[in-house]
């Protein structure tokens, strides 16, 4: 694979490991609207960026582990992205059928720094480290930890995380600025089950895909 390639390699699947990481609207997903609804669309992505950021710092634990078990992933590739196909269509499955307003408090009604508002978004993220089982799941399916890449090439794949993660962020506050007059916070239900059907989409190929090749 040539320098090129492997860059757009590694900047592809980041982006869309970070879009699928901040996609699931729980709880931080809810707080990020409902900050946007009444405090602005600046104080609703100050929020999205605090969870970004726990996102990331996960992803670099996540890999920092698998750098250790590197030779491990590689005699054991496809079978590891049969497990990691079967997490995904497991928190699907989950993302399918949670109400996601349940686990909310409303956030308090006062002003806050860009400080709190980022710290705010980090802790609600950080506060579930179960999203570690979602990315080494993403890790998997997408094939992020291979041994031909070099250092340089994860500096490129985890920057693309992060961009891929402001992305989603920038976009839902974006719209929910859009629509502020007819949004329903209800609707994330809809989202959720949109969201878990991809998610599972691409766990399902990972599975088949996983198969063929032990079989082949």
């Amino acid at each position: 694979m040539s320098l090129i390639a492997s860059i757009i390699y590694m900047i592809w699947r980041g982006i869309a490991i970070g879009i699928f990481i901040s996609a699931p609207m729980g709880p931080v997903g809810i707080l990020c609207i409902q900050r946007t609804l009444d405090r602005g669309r600046r104080t609703g992505l100050y929020t999205g960026i605090g969870a970004s950021i726990s996102d990331m710092f996960y992803c670099l634990l996540t890999g920092f582990g698998l750098s250790f078990i590197e030779n491990f992933i590689e005699r054991n590739q496809n079978i590891i992205q049969l497990i990691g196909s079967a997490v995904l269509v497991g928190f699907a499955i989950y993302l399918f059928r949670k109400n996601p307003a349940s686990a909310l408090r409303r956030p308090d009604q006062a002003r806050e720094s860009v400080r709190k508002n980022i710290l705010g978004g980090f802790l609600f993220t950080f506060s579930n480290p179960l999203i570690l089982f979602l990315i080494i799941g993403l890790f998997a399916r997408f094939n992020f930890m291979i041994p031909d890449m070099r250092w340089y090439h994860y500096i490129v794949g985890y920057a693309a995380i992060g961009a891929g993660a402001l992305m989603w962020w920038w976009v839902v506050t974006w719209f929910v600025d859009k629509v502020r007059a007819h949004f329903n916070v209800r609707s994330m239900w809809l989202i959720n089950r949109i969201i878990g059907i991809i998610i599972a989409i691409f766990a399902v190929v990972g599975i088949v895909t996983g198969i063929m090749n032990l079989t082949s």
